[in-house]
């Protein structure tokens, strides 16, 4: 029975660095995968945040989204354009309803969201609202919650500063790290040269290092946060 699935990523190529390959291994095995991004991009590289100012950069970044969530096999992404690394200055409860309406929507059994310790204040935000959103209420529907890393941030954070990122789920996707390129390739103005740790170079290194980790060609690692079985 195909699962529904909602990865949930703060801003436009975080969900394809943190679990691109799941996302296409998930759509392969026919579950509906829903993407949602919460901020938008480049805003914080301003001094004051100018929505105008960065018109065609912003629709840039949207039509990347959706042309990544098409090569991945998502059925749909969907966009909040909340300001970008200022999530923190919204009120958590307002932060946690316009995460909520989805899930409610979507009814998802499966919820991939940022790792709690990541160095970007709008990853940590939004993995702290998804966690109240995601509460085992009654009838809720999330039977299993994963946090992904992303590189630039996940490991940037020095050791003693925020919880680690100990993975302790791990996803095969050798037979589709080429498709999670391509899909990054489609974020041509995200990605920075090598050596940066966002290179593709870098991320294809973290995907066959995590592989090797559990005796695949490639992989992506996780934070099992919560499972109902």
């Amino acid at each position: 029975m195909a699962d529904s699935v909602l990865v949930v990523a703060a801003h436009p190529d975080d969900e394809v660095l943190g679990c691109g390959g799941t996302i296409a291994r998930h759509a392969d095995a026919g579950d509906q995968v829903h993407v949602l991004i919460v901020a938008e991009g480049a805003t914080s590289r301003q001094v004051q945040r100018d929505r105008d100012q960065l018109t065609e950069v912003l629709s840039d970044l949207a039509m990347a989204a959706k042309r990544a969530g098409t090569i991945l096999g998502a059925k749909d992404v969907e966009l909040l354009h909340l300001p970008d690394n200022r999530l923190d200055s919204l009120d958590r409860l307002d932060l946690i309803k316009r995460i909520e309406e989805p899930i409610e929507r979507l009814k998802p059994q499966v919820v991939y969201v940022h790792h709690a310790g990541d160095v970007n204040v709008d990853h940590r935000r939004l993995h702290e609202a998804l966690i109240t959103a995601c509460r085992p209420t009654p009838g809720q529907a999330a039977r299993r919650l994963l946090s992904f890393e992303v590189a630039s941030s996940t490991e940037w954070q020095p050791p003693g500063s925020a919880p680690a990122f100990q993975p302790n789920w791990f996803v095969d996707i050798s037979a589709h790290w080429k498709r999670k390129r391509e899909a990054l390739e489609a974020y041509a103005s995200e990605m920075r040269p090598w050596p940066h740790a966002r290179s593709i170079e870098a991320l294809e290194h973290l995907a066959r290092w995590r592989g090797a980790q559990v005796g695949v060609e490639a992989a992506e690692a996780f934070c099992l946060l919560r499972q109902l079985v």
